[in-house]
């Protein structure tokens, strides 16, 4: 047998189980701390009103709101109904018209060339088959349209987290990080083939909390995947789990007053589709 055989990765199996993670705890707690992102990708983007935009793998709706706050045209998409939900109960309270539809970002129930933009919040960096989520995004955007995207980076506090969870509870065999999307590199290996310009800047959220061992309650009651790893441990790796984030935490944290603010870079990516 080839120990060097590369593994095909079950992406129904692994969508079912991502699915019941993003499902669990309440991203939405989370989410909306990141609203400034949604609002920084629309002034990027710097849309005319009017245009059509599909939101991809939208969760809470950040970037839903902040285009339909400029009058864009917005249809916003997940495949976890509950956080769709979650961002509809926003869209109404504020009066905002957004159309909400069921949609893996995978296989987007759209038609060539639909959508004058096309963006995505930490939302599609997260598909476990990248490829083709990425040509999903390039294949719905019109010509000369643009694909708007906020990815956590491999060295962000956010890939570090990841990194954390993963040497407790391995991920599928066979899946890449969802921290590529952060990467200069792969972007441009991915989309130049398709694109007229490509900008990606790095830009910083801040996470700011009471305290680490707050910002360990919230992830770990509300955020899904932190939900589900520390379920998925016993008592002791439990305490591990905590400590390791409390210990990248302490490494990175800019204040010593006892409360946390910690820098996590992102790449803010605008693709101008050829």
């Amino acid at each position: 047998m080839n120990a060097h055989a590369t593994i095909t990765p079950d992406y129904s199996a692994i969508k079912v189980k991502q699915n019941a993670a993003w499902s669990s705890g309440d991203y939405a707690k989370v989410g909306t701390t990141l609203q400034i992102v949604g609002e920084e990708l629309a002034e990027a983007l710097d849309l005319r009103p009017g245009s059509g935009v599909l939101d991809v793998a939208a969760g809470n709706g950040n970037a839903t709101l902040a285009f339909a706050r400029r009058w864009c045209d917005v249809t916003s998409t997940d495949y976890v109904d509950t956080l769709l939900a979650r961002s509809e109960a926003r869209a109404v309270a504020e009066n905002l018209p957004v159309r909400y539809q069921i949609a893996d970002a995978e296989e987007l129930p759209f038609a060539d060339n639909q959508f004058d933009a096309v963006v995505s919040t930490f939302g599609v960096m997260f598909a476990p088959n990248q490829k083709q989520a990425a040509a999903e995004l390039v294949r719905v955007c019109n010509s000369g349209g643009k694909i708007g995207l906020a990815n956590w980076t491999p060295t962000s506090f956010i890939g570090a987290l990841f990194k954390v969870l993963g040497a407790k509870v391995p991920p599928p065999a066979g899946v890449s990080s969802p921290a590529l999307w952060g990467t200069r590199d792969w972007i441009n290996e991915t989309f130049a083939a398709r694109a007229r310009a490509i900008d990606v800047t790095e830009k910083n959220f801040v996470f700011r909390y009471r305290s680490p061992e707050h910002f360990v309650d919230i992830f770990r009651s509300y955020y899904g995947p932190v939900h589900k790893a520390f379920l998925a441990l016993d008592e002791q790796g439990q305490m591990e789990l905590e400590r390791a984030i409390i210990s990248l935490i302490a490494e990175r944290n800019t204040v010593n007053d006892g409360s946390m603010r910690v820098p996590a870079a992102y790449a803010e990516i605008v693709i101008t589709k050829a």
